[in-house]
Formats: C-alpha cells, sequence, structure tokens
C-alpha cells in the first residue's frame, strides 16, 4: 500500500469521509487512491477557496472534519482567505497539501514555495510526512488536532514521493479530548454578579447558539434581568419560532456600543470580547463599556452547554424558554427593496433551512425578517474575507441532505468564488441561492463615509461601482449549470424564489435592487 492509500484509509477510519479537492500534479496519487477507498467522497472544486469554504460549510454543519486536497504553495495560497474564515468559525478542518517529492526540492522549480510557513497563518496544527510508514499516523493526529474543541485548521503537508511510495500502513483514530467543563468558582461568581442587581450582559457565541444552551441562557435572562446577544457573526446560530430569540452585537461600533451601554458585567460565553471590525478615526475599537467587569464563562472549547446550565441551577432560572411562535411577515409586492426582499425570504422560508448569509449590506434586513420563520440555522461570515458564501453552501448541502440550504449573496462577493454553482450543478445539491444585486460595493460607500475619506470624484466612485458593465448573474449561472431567473419586482421575486426552494438541486435567483448603502 502507498502513502496516499493509506493516508486515505485512516481518514475514513478517524471519521473523515468527504474531500473537497482541487488537484495537481503532485497529488496524482491521492486522486488515484479514491478508487481504493471508496468510502471517500472526492468532490470536485474549480477553485481552492470554493474547496477550503466548502469544508468550512461541512464542518459547521455534522461539526466534525471535512479534509480538503490543495495544489503545493500557490493552491494553499487561493484557499487561505476561506481558510482564515475557517480559523475565526473555529471549523475543525483537515487541510492536505501536496508539495514537491523530497529530493526535487533542491532544485526549486517554480512551484516551489515555503508551505509551512503559509499554512502557520490559519494552521493550528502542522506536520510535513518525510515517509510513507508515518503518513498514515501523521493523519491521525491532524484529524484529532482538527476535531480537538473548540476546532482548528490542521495542515498535514504531502510530498509527492511519500504519497507515491510503498510501505505505508493505516493508523488508528486518535482520541479527541472533551470540551473543559467550567470550574465551579467561576460559576459562582458569574451567578453572584448575575444576582447583585447590577447591570449585566451575556454575548454568547460558538456551541452557546446552538440548542440547550441557547434554552439555559435564556431562562438566566428571564431569571435575573440580564440582556442577551449573539456575537456580530457568529459561525452557526439556530434561530426561528420556538428557538430563544437572540439578538446579535451591531457590526456598526457605535451601535454595539449602544447595545451594550450601562453594562457593569459583561460575561462571555464561547464568545471573543467584543471589538470594532476596523479603527475608525476619533474612536476606540474597544467596545466594552468603560468600567465593565468581564467574566469568561466558558472560553473557546469550553463546555458551554454544562456551564450554562450550571449557572441557571444558581439563579433559580428552571422555568421553562419563553421561545417564540412562528410570525413570518407577509409575503411583500410592489418594488423590489432590500425590505422588500427580505419580507419575502421571511414569509417563504422552508422549514429546516440553512441560512449562508454574505448578503452583506441587506444582512441586518434579512435577520429582522427571519425571526419568526419555522427554525432554521444560520451561518454567517465569520473572519469578514468575503467569497465565503458560495462555498460554504457547497459544504452545508453535502452535509446536510435533505435540508434546502439558502445562500443569501451580495453580488460584489459573489464573483468571488463564483465557480461554486458548477460543484453545486455537478453534485446536484440542494442549494437556492439569492443574488442581491444592486450594482455596487455597498457596504464600501458606507465606509468610506465612515473613515472620513472624501469621494467626490469619478476615480473613487469607479471603485465601488459594479454597473458597468452589468453582471448578469442568470447568464453566468446557466453557464454553469444551475437553472437562474432574475426577479425586478416583489411579486416576481416571491415567485420565482418559492419555486426555487420547492424544487430539488441547486437554483439562482438574481434579484435586482435599488444601489442604496444599508448599515448592517
Amino acid at each position: 500500500m502507498n502513502g496516499a492509500q493509506a493516508l486515505i484509509q485512516t481518514l475514513v477510519d478517524s471519521g473523515v469521509e468527504v474531500c473537497f479537492a482541487n488537484p495537481g500534479t503532485s497529488e496524482m496519487h491521492f486522486v488515484a487512491a479514491l478508487d481504493h477507498v471508496p468510502r471517500m467522497r472526492g468532490t470536485l472544486c474549480l477553485f481552492e477557496g470554493v474547496a477550503t469554504g466548502a469544508a468550512d460549510g461541512y464542518a459547521r454543519m455534522t461539526d466534525r472534519p471535512a479534509a480538503v486536497l490543495l495544489h503545493m504553495g500557490p493552491g494553499l495560497g487561493n484557499g487561505l482567505a476561506n481558510l482564515h474564515n475557517a480559523r475565526r468559525a473555529d471549523s475543525p478542518v483537515v487541510a492536505v497539501v501536496g508539495d514537491h517529492a523530497t529530493h526535487h526540492k533542491r532544485l526549486d522549480a517554480p512551484l516551489e514555495s515555503d508551505i509551512d510557513a503559509m499554512a502557520g497563518a490559519v494552521s493550528g496544527w502542522v506536520r510535513r510526512s518525510l515517509r510513507s510508514a508515518d503518513v498514515a499516523a501523521d493523519a491521525a493526529e491532524a484529524v484529532a488536532a482538527a476535531a480537538a474543541p473548540p476546532g482548528r485548521v490542521a495542515t498535514l503537508i504531502l510530498p509527492a514521493d511519500v504519497s507515491w511510495s510503498e510501505g505505508g500502513r493505516p493508523a488508528p483514530p486518535v482520541g479527541v479530548r472533551r470540551p473543559s467543563p467550567a470550574p465551579a468558582e467561576t460559576v459562582e461568581s458569574v451567578a453572584k454578579a448575575l444576582r447583585s442587581g447590577d447591570r449585566c450582559v451575556l454575548l454568547l457565541g460558538g456551541r452557546a447558539l446552538r440548542r440547550p444552551a441557547l434554552d439555559a441562557a435564556d431562562r438566566i435572562a428571564r431569571a435575573t434581568g440580564a440582556r442577551l446577544y449573539a456575537e456580530t457573526f457568529p459561525a452557526r446560530q439556530e434561530r426561528g419560532a420556538g428557538v430563544a430569540a437572540v439578538p446579535r452585537l451591531a457590526y456598526r461600533g457605535e451601535q454595539a456600543r449602544a447595545q451594550l451601554a450601562g453594562a457593569e458585567h459583561l460575561v462571555l460565553v464561547g464568545a471573543r470580547s467584543p471589538v470594532a471590525f476596523f479603527a475608525y478615526p476619533g474612536e476606540s475599537g474597544d467596545l466594552r463599556p468603560e468600567g465593565c467587569t468581564v467574566h469568561v464563562l466558558a472560553a473557546d472549547g469550553d463546555d458551554a452547554d454544562g456551564a450554562l446550565a450550571d449557572l441557571a441551577d444558581l439563579v433559580g432560572a428552571r422555568t421553562g424558554s419563553a421561545a417564540r411562535p412562528v410570525r413570518r411577515p407577509d409575503r411583500p409586492g410592489g418594488a423590489l427593496t432590500v425590505a422588500s426582499l427580505a419580507a419575502a425570504v421571511g414569509a417563504l422560508l422552508p422549514e429546516d433551512a440553512v441560512v449562508v448569509d454574505e448578503s452583506v449590506t441587506a444582512s441586518a434586513a434579512m435577520l429582522a425578517a427571519t425571526g419568526g420563520a419555522p427554525p432554521h440555522d444560520w451561518l454567517a461570515l465569520t473572519g469578514g474575507a468575503i467569497g465565503q458564501g458560495m462555498p460554504l453552501a457547497v459544504g452545508a448541502a453535502v452535509a446536510a441532505p435533505g435540508r434546502r440550504v439558502v445562500n443569501l449573496e451580495a453580488d460584489g462577493s459573489a464573483m468571488y468564488t463564483l465557480s461554486a454553482l458548477w460543484t453545486q450543478a455537478r453534485e446536484g445539491l440542494d442549494v437556492t441561492t439569492v443574488v442581491v444585486n444592486n450594482g455596487s460595493y455597498g457596504i464600501l460607500t458606507e465606509e468610506l463615509r465612515k473613515v472620513g475619506a472624501a469621494a467626490s470624484g469619478t476615480a473613487a466612485r469607479s471603485l465601488l461601482d459594479l454597473g458597468d458593465p452589468a453582471l448578469d448573474f442568470v447568464a453566468l449561472a446557466r453557464g454553469m449549470g444551475v437553472p437562474a431567473v432574475r426577479a425586478r419586482t416583489a411579486e416576481e421575486f416571491a415567485a420565482h424564489f418559492a419555486a426555487a426552494v420547492a424544487e430539488p438541486g441547486p437554483r439562482l435567483v438574481e434579484a435586482v435592487v435599488a444601489p442604496t448603502p444599508q448599515v448592517f
């Protein structure tokens, strides 16, 4: 058995059964080995950023790693943006990066690069296999490192000769440590703050945005008067009817400061301390109110469910959660605006949908309109590197067959990884993509004002305008095998969206709206 066969067999024995791939010459023995290990599902992506984003989406929906196969340093470089997003999402991902044969590296061939250094920028674990006899054990350790709470990118560098040489043998899985429980004294300290009568905020992130943690947090808030917020861009949040409603901390610093104003205690549950996304002239990036005491109830990798359950017991929050009923917007008519578009999505979102949100300036409206829709999962842009939405939808659909994935996508970010539509068509994935086409980088128009940069000239405006020439997403989607339609009125969009979510396979609806920046 060669090294590649031993590696793939070890991956599937360790629970990694999907590999999103964009291979090259150095990975051909890995590709050939897929025929010897039929349990591994190989999924071709036409760009490395699609493959890495898809692995992230798969991990978010299964809580276990997918593999992603990349071609040497340039391939890894092309995939780095969505590996960055995966890192910020705490997603378990095993990245296998091919490299030159060990004896060829000294020749400095054109594709030679420092893969180890590049991988280190986004990975919590990096190793280079040097012998076929070792590669399976290295793979087992990579899976364990990726899956260890809270989840991370683990990169295994695979030289071509290690892949093709004989002498490989599968290795047994490596055990993964369980989440750490919150110390009793930490829970007691937080309970004391909540019972003190001081103004308290619980900021939830990570697995604290899933049931039953949400229910426990809601009970705590109702028993103590604490305010609840979710981190601004959660990896995965359960929402909708029957689920405790937790609003997001706003993207805009001034809005987030208003939400947190007056808080004397800030309790972090799987969330990082809040900071502004960017620096702005004359503003502090630290969003914590002055004099506020910060408590870490559960850090990344800790047992947030258990910590919240213990805390609920200590503060006497034993009654049921006040979950909201189904309450949808009316199906809209008239002009197609961001508001009417969001209302149509809220009115028609299928039960148990997985929403992948990269709608950027439309995001706030989408969140508001879907809060009372049937239960669903919501996946956000965790790391801020746009081009995540369509790839994330690929991975989510592979991970959750039978559930409709709805990708809410801005026009500018859609163009980064548009080839994900081809993979959706090839794999027959149940993804409905809504492209919000306002013909501009709307968020950057707002950011230009926010940072105090004057932009009265045509040169500056041209860098924010996507309308010359206009993008035709219907033609682009159809060219990659995805049926697509365009909507210019609210009635047209509602009819197209209803049909798209009812049909199997991928569909795209282009929603043409006015280029009005929205603060989200």
